[in-house]
């Protein structure tokens, strides 16, 4: 969305005008759903996350200065706001990758038709994998994950993410390097999408199935909706290289928020934070 056109919807939402806040944040809940996703690991945290942070956005829409892109500043918001996320499951049992590598090490068992439940065998192996990368991703501290997330998924261009991040260009390239280099060499040895790793999706599945991280009746990723990535980054300006083994995480794909944009605006045009930008 063109920067002034983007500025007129937010004085007209300031101003109490509806259509003008629905559109707004209906332009920015993909983004941020996906990275609430990538950030906390489960779809249920996610979409809490998503609606708190869409709560702070219209509520702190009269502060913002028009000084950045629009998508920068609620960049800031989401990003702060899941840094400091304490809610999630993972938050409230946080990860390691020497626990995660002896999980992937145990994680094979034979015979395991009676748990497919008559799923197909490749249908569970991609839910798997796009589980599995989510929660490789915990492993990482929330400031180390954000950064990764951002640049390696979303891409975005070093400027940007300092000023998201409060730190120079030049540290968050640095920070980003070596985040890179930790998660390659665990990829490297575990992950068998690397081809140099071990681990394979096919064969972790009833291992998966029997200690409740994957559920053949309920294949949650599996029922989003795609999201078109260069959607995605049309957020940002430029565009970072990938190192060989991250292109594992930038391939995931994105998608769209399973919140109704239009139900869940239509609630907050009622709730009480509404009535503050109402009466600003």
């Amino acid at each position: 969305m063109e920067t002034s056109k983007t500025n007129e919807l937010i004085d007209l939402a300031a101003n109490g005008n509806s259509a003008a806040l629905e559109k707004l944040l209906a332009s920015v809940q993909d983004f941020v759903f996906n990275l609430s996703l990538r950030m906390l690991g489960t779809l249920s945290d996610a979409e809490d996350a998503t609606q708190e942070i869409l709560i702070k956005v219209m509520t702190n829409l009269f502060t913002f200065r028009k000084e950045s892109e629009f998508t920068t500043w609620v960049y800031r918001i989401a990003v702060n706001y899941l840094i400091n996320y304490k809610k999630s499951m993972f938050a409230q049992y946080p990860l390691s990758f020497e626990y995660y590598g002896n999980d992937i090490a145990a994680g094979n068992i034979e015979n395991i038709d009676d748990l497919l439940m008559g799923v197909e065998k490749e249908d569970l192996a991609g839910e798997l994998k796009l589980s599995c990368t989510n929660v490789m991703l915990q492993c990482l501290d929330p400031q180390s994950r954000c950064i990764f997330v951002l640049g390696t998924m979303f891409r975005i261009d070093s400027q940007i993410a300092g000023e998201i991040l409060d730190m120079t260009p030049e540290n968050y390239r640095q920070k980003l390097s070596r985040i890179r280099r930790k998660m390659a060499g665990f990829l490297s040895y575990y992950c068998g999408l690397t081809e140099t790793g071990f681990c394979s999706c096919h064969e972790r599945i009833g291992y998966a199935i029997q200690h409740d991280r994957l559920n053949p009746k309920k294949l949650e990723y599996s029922s989003l909706k795609e999201y078109a990535k260069e959607a995605l980054t049309a957020f940002t300006e430029n565009m970072e290289a990938l190192d060989e083994m991250a292109s594992v995480f930038s391939d995931l794909p994105a998608y769209q928020s399973p919140v109704s944009a239009k139900e869940f605006i239509s609630r907050l045009l009622n709730s009480s934070p509404m009535r503050i930008i109402q009466d600003f």
